[in-house]
C-alpha cells in the first residue's frame, strides 16, 4: 500500500507485526477491536508526507504478531511492555525519547496505559472515540454494555 513497510521486530518475547512509512518524528498508531494495522493505511501514507515516521503495530495475538497462550500476556500492563520494547528497538531513548502516540477504541485504552505508565516516552497523545476511564476492579464493562446497548453491541457479541 503506497509505500508501506512491513517488517517483524522481536519484542518482550514475542515477534511483532509492524507497518511504518516516512522519516521524521515518530507517531505511533495504535488500532481498536477488531481491527489491524490496516485501519491506519491512509493516516500512515498521509503523515509519511507530511514529513512524520508513521508506524502501526498488529498488537499481541493479532494478524502477524505471536498470540502467546497465556491469557497474563494480554493485560494492558504487557501490552504497554510489547509496545515500549517496540519503541526501544525502532526508536531507542538515545535518538528519540518521546514519541507522538494515536489511538482508537481498544488501542485508546492502550494508549491511556502507555502515558499513565511511561509518561517519559510519550510526547503528545491523540484519542479517538475513549475517554480516560480509571480502572475500577469492581466494575463488569461487558455486562453494563450489554444494559446500555444490548447483546448486538459488538463487544458484548464478541
Amino acid at each position: 500500500m503506497e509505500g508501506i513497510q512491513h517488517k517483524t521486530v522481536s519484542v518482550n518475547g514475542i515477534n511483532m507485526h509492524v507497518a511504518e512509512k516516512g522519516e521524521g518524528p515518530l507517531i505511533l498508531f495504535l488500532y481498536g477491536f477488531p481491527d489491524l494495522w490496516c485501519s491506519w493505511r491512509h493516516q500512515i501514507t498521509a503523515l509519511a508526507a507530511l514529513g512524520y515516521r508513521a508506524l502501526a503495530p498488529d498488537l499481541c495475538g493479532y494478524d502477524r504478531t505471536d498470540a502467546p497462550v497465556s491469557i497474563s500476556d494480554y493485560t494492558c500492563f504487557q501490552v504497554v511492555g510489547d509496545l515500549i520494547a517496540l519503541l526501544d528497538a525502532v526508536a531507542p531513548p538515545e535518538k528519540e525519547d518521546k514519541v507522538f502516540i494515536v489511538g482508537h477504541d481498544w488501542g485508546a485504552i492502550i494508549a491511556w496505559y502507555l502515558c499513565l505508565l511511561r509518561p517519559d516516552r510519550v510526547k503528545a497523545l491523540f484519542n479517538i472515540s475513549v475517554s480516560f476511564l480509571p480502572y475500577n476492579p469492581k466494575a463488569k464493562p461487558v455486562e453494563t454494555w450489554k444494559a446500555l446497548f444490548g447483546n448486538d453491541y459488538y463487544i458484548v457479541h464478541f
